[in-house]
């Protein structure tokens, strides 16, 4: 039986795979995605390092052995996107093969392995893709972004819904190290001159700068490690551009074996690691951004967005990814909606004055509030707050991946466990973690209430007047009042400051 004709609870209905194919100048990468959507998943994703840009600035060529590696893992790429019943594969090829003179002839032996046209990027093309990639993972990106590939580099400012004109330069790792002989005295130089013909990057106001590449993740990846962070979720994770400036200054002017924290980047990329940083320095003191943003979607998701109708473009990526994750694991995930609109009301009513960025994490994880019912009791706070911590979410920097997954860790682990949380609440602010505090108990109690189920959380209405905390159970619901909906109401009053009541009319 094929795949597409077995029972997959596990997987969106209504979707269906979708592949991109992303010949660069050092990796050549198969991504087959759930499905087209606003928060896409991927369902495989494997690279293989084939080098094809490495010779391309000093001869001018792909080398052979380069093209067969290339060729070898298309193969085997077209063979698993049969294999995961693709809908339609999109394949794209960048600096390496748009440049060597032999690259018409590549590109056609990888048409005809992939039944499919290759799409050569121009360098624009690829600014424009990757912007839209940030586009389609951050939320209200504004600032400049930077691809940084094996053949070249692409920047392009972001802001908002706007993208301004992409430019291209000779600044990827493979081709410094070729241009440059492997002399890194040589390689800054090369950058230097490079960026002194561009026009001036610095922009005279606050912004960030997006970056995206192996490489710049890479250096993203070792500075992790040597910080000891708490999170190892690349997207999203931002140094200041200060310290990013002097950590590149340190990559440079080491070995990279003996650089501490080095065993979290891959041998194939730690030899690139000095020429990303060169690069890297030299664009943060140009630019003068705030903050390096580490972006984890790039050209293959910007790519996917291009595809998708204007409406689901204007969706919010997080909210999208969150109900697609409350489907899959709730009991009833319309219940989470109900969840939203129920603490909205006891939010308000509390003052605890709410900024936009604040409202749709509060809506974010009430449409999760529920994905820990199938583990242990025992365990469903560790289990659903490692899960959230980690997911494969868009849309969300890491103080907000702490409040999410705090917030369902403290509806399932009560108020006063913070055992499995210590490191995750260093990411939130105190004003985030009190606000996680609540919601979680806000939680407590209505969960209770509900049982997980929609159709409830209607008619029990909690309210905050006068200092009193009162919930109210009509009708039916009367039946719900109980010691332990106490003890959760009573807790959460404490938290709020206030005295608790339950209206209940008699039977």
């Amino acid at each position: 039986m094929r795949a597409a004709e077995q029972a997959a609870p596990g997987r969106l209905p209504g979707l269906r795979p979708v592949g991109v194919v992303d010949i660069g100048s050092n990796s050549v990468r198969l991504v087959v995605y759930e499905g087209l959507s606003r928060s896409p998943t991927p369902l495989f994703n494997e690279k293989v390092l084939c080098g094809l840009g490495r010779h391309v600035a000093s001869k001018g060529i792909l080398d052979e052995d380069a093209i067969d590696k290339a060729l070898t893992a298309l193969r085997r790429f077209k063979a698993l996107a049969n294999c995961l019943e693709v809908q339609s594969l999109h394949v794209i090829a960048t600096a390496a093969a748009r440049e060597a003179s032999n690259g018409p002839a590549f590109v056609e032996a990888c048409e005809r392995i992939c039944g499919t046209e290759v799409r050569v990027l121009t360098g624009p093309e690829e600014a424009e893709l990757s912007a839209f990639g940030v586009l389609a993972g951050m939320h209200r990106p504004a600032g400049l972004v930077g691809d940084m590939g094996g053949g070249s580099l692409e920047i392009v400012d972001i802001d908002a819904q706007h993208i301004g004109e992409g430019a291209t330069m000779p600044l990827g790792g493979l081709r410094l190290m070729d241009v440059a002989g492997r002399s890194l005295k040589k390689a800054e130089k090369f950058v230097s001159d490079t960026f002194d013909a561009m026009p001036d990057l610095a922009a005279g106001r606050d912004r960030d700068f997006y970056a995206i590449g192996g490489t710049f993740r890479a250096l993203a990846r070792l500075h992790m490690a040597q910080s000891g962070y708490t999170l190892h979720v690349m997207h999203g994770y931002t140094i200041p551009a200060q310290a990013a400036i002097e950590f590149c200054g340190l990559v440079k002017s080491e070995k990279p074996g003996t650089l501490g924290g080095i065993s979290a980047v891959s041998e194939a990329r730690q030899g690139l690691l000095p020429y990303g940083a060169i690069v890297l320095e030299q664009l943060l003191r140009r630019a003068e951004p705030n903050r390096v943003v580490i972006s984890a979607y790039g050209v293959r998701e910007g790519l996917l967005y291009t595809l998708l109708p204007e409406f689901e473009r204007q969706q919010d990526p997080l909210l999208v990814a969150c109900a697609q994750l409350g489907y899959l694991r709730s009991r009833s995930p319309d219940a989470g909606e109900e969840l939203f609109e129920w603490t909205s009301m006891l939010f308000e009513q509390a003052g605890l004055d709410e900024t936009p960025e604040e409202r749709r994490l509060r809506h974010a994880a009430c449409l999760v509030v529920d994905i820990g019912w199938r583990a242990h009791p025992d365990y469903r706070g560790e289990q659903s707050l490692n899960i959230l911590a980690n997911a494969s979410l868009s849309g969300i920097d890491h103080p907000g991946r702490a409040f999410l997954s705090l917030a369902i860790y403290y509806r399932y682990a009560g108020l006063v466990s913070d055992e499995m949380s210590p490191q995750i609440r260093e990411l939130a602010s105190p004003r985030l973690l009190h606000r996680a505090r609540v919601l979680g108990g806000a939680m407590r109690v209505a969960l209770l209430l509900c049982g997980g189920m929609s159709g409830i959380l209607s008619h029990t209405p909690i309210r905050l007047e006068n200092e009193v905390l009162t919930l109210s159970l009509d009708g039916e619901a009367a039946a719900l009042a109980g010691s332990r909906v106490e003890t959760r109401l009573k807790n959460l009053a404490k938290l709020l400051s206030c005295r608790w009541a339950i209206e209940a009319p008699p039977e």
